[in-house]
């Protein structure tokens, strides 16, 4: 619920400063049609509460509203009301008419769609309809220099009030789209790379080896009874066994180095330009230190990291190549008593 009345709130207030300037200036529009007749002072009055204070009017029924959303929808309708009854009172005069109308019908449809604008054109004829009932139908085809004048900001100024905020509304979905794309690529839990993501820059990188003949390794990270750490303790130890990790990986790799979570306990890295040797140093001081992590609430808990490790290799037909080296590296490390750091055995990839 509280979602749903911010974004009304969000709604309202995109209306709210349009309006300020459609009304104000549209009442320029309405006067110089309205100033050679004979219009009695209520008239003038409603004319200039309409141009320059239902406005905010409108904006606090909005925002004191419980559905700011549906309030300011209604606003929309009532602002359709108001410019039919303008129209009918100037007596239909072309330029006048066809300047409200229009702008009143731009804006409906920018801000609710066909369903807005047929909505809209409803409350316009109602608003006609009790113009016609106080005054009488009156059609005037006669335009004025006056009035000429008096509709050019409506003309200029207001259409660029409505592209400037569909400008910003585009800029918005923009921005939350890449925010909702970035999102798409991380693990919820960690932080890093989800699978897909990570697999995706795998690939990539395997290529850019490829063809720029660069040197890139890969290592995959596993933590050690991981299951046994969840089943004894609960998962909630276990998600911050897994957090602290990928903050270690954080504070051991550098900028360009590609961290992502392989799946359940396994975590995987891409090194660009970085030689075996140098990773498996990297990955070793990185195992010693997750060693020394101590949760305050079960200090028994101890934790280690099994790491496999494969540099990019000439003779790679593709990228589930070398990832099956780096998982060959890991299993042997777990095989071989866990809690190590192991490199991959290029002679076994070769001949499976």
């Amino acid at each position: 619920m509280e979602n749903r009345r911010g974004k009304g709130l969000s709604f309202a207030r995109r209306i709210y400063k349009p309006r300020i300037i459609g009304l104000g200036i549209g009442c320029i529009s309405v006067i110089g049609a309205l100033y050679p007749l004979a219009m009695p002072g209520w008239v003038w009055a409603f004319l200039l509460f309409n141009g320059y204070i239902w406005a905010h009017v409108a904006y606090q029924i909005a925002a004191r509203s419980e559905f700011p959303y549906q309030a300011e929808q209604r606003n929309l309708l009532y602002d359709s009301l108001f410019g039919g009854f303008w129209t009918a009172a100037t007596q239909f005069t072309p330029l006048t008419a066809v300047t409200i109308l229009s702008m009143m019908t731009m804006n409906n449809v920018a801000a609710g769609g066909k369903r807005l604008f047929l909505r809209g054109l409803l409350a316009q004829g109602a608003g006609m309809a009790v113009a016609c009932a106080l005054f009488g139908f009156k059609f005037n085809p006669n335009v004025s220099l006056t009035q000429v004048y008096t509709c050019l900001p409506m003309l200029t100024l207001y259409p660029m009030a409505i592209g400037m905020v569909c400008y910003q509304l585009a800029i918005k979905l923009s921005e939350h789209k890449r925010a909702l794309s970035a999102l798409s690529r991380i693990d919820s839990l960690t932080g890093l790379l989800n699978h897909g993501s990570w697999k995706d820059l795998l690939n990539l990188k395997f290529h850019k080896c490829q063809q720029q003949q660069g040197q890139a390794t890969i290592a995959l990270i596993d933590i050690d009874h991981f299951k046994q750490i969840n089943d004894t303790h609960g998962h909630i130890v276990g998600d911050a066994v897994l957090r602290q990790l990928s903050q270690e990986l954080r504070l051991h790799l550098r900028e360009n180095d590609l961290a992502g979570r392989y799946g359940g306990d396994e975590f995987c890295v891409i090194l660009p330009q970085m030689p075996l040797e140098e990773a498996a140093r990297v990955m070793e001081h990185m195992r010693e230190t997750f060693g020394n992590y101590r949760n305050p609430q079960i200090p028994e808990l101890r934790v280690s990291l099994s790491i496999g490790l494969a540099d990019f290799q000439p003779f790679f037909s593709d990228a589930a190549m070398w990832l099956n080296a780096a998982d060959r590296a890991l299993y042997a490390a777990k095989d071989t008593g866990r809690n190590r750091v192991n490199i991959s055995d290029y002679a076994v990839v070769t001949s499976a």
